[in-house]
């Protein structure tokens, strides 16, 4: 399901929104109670639900990059081999 971002003409308050493709766009403002919600264009965001979606899926030995991780990228300053 996509994030879509939505902006009020009448205040200026700002959502995201995860909602379904075929879902009715928002018209109602949460803050001010006005039917200005607009639809923003923005980047495509979209969250992956479900098991098996983990950040050190298909890779191997030092190549992993775990969240946190303080080694950056998984490369190191002899080149990017791993001891």
């Amino acid at each position: 399901m996509p994030i879509y971002e939505y902006e009020c003409k009448a205040c200026g308050h700002r959502l995201e929104k995860l909602q379904k493709l075929s879902a009715a766009p928002l018209t109602d403002c949460p803050a001010c109670d006005e039917a200005e919600l607009g639809r923003l264009v923005s980047a495509a965001g979209f969250r992956l639900a479900g098991g098996g979606w983990y950040e050190t899926d298909f890779k191997s030995g030092g190549k992993k990059n775990l969240a946190g991780d303080s080694q950056g990228a998984g490369t190191s300053a002899d080149g990017g081999a791993a001891a």
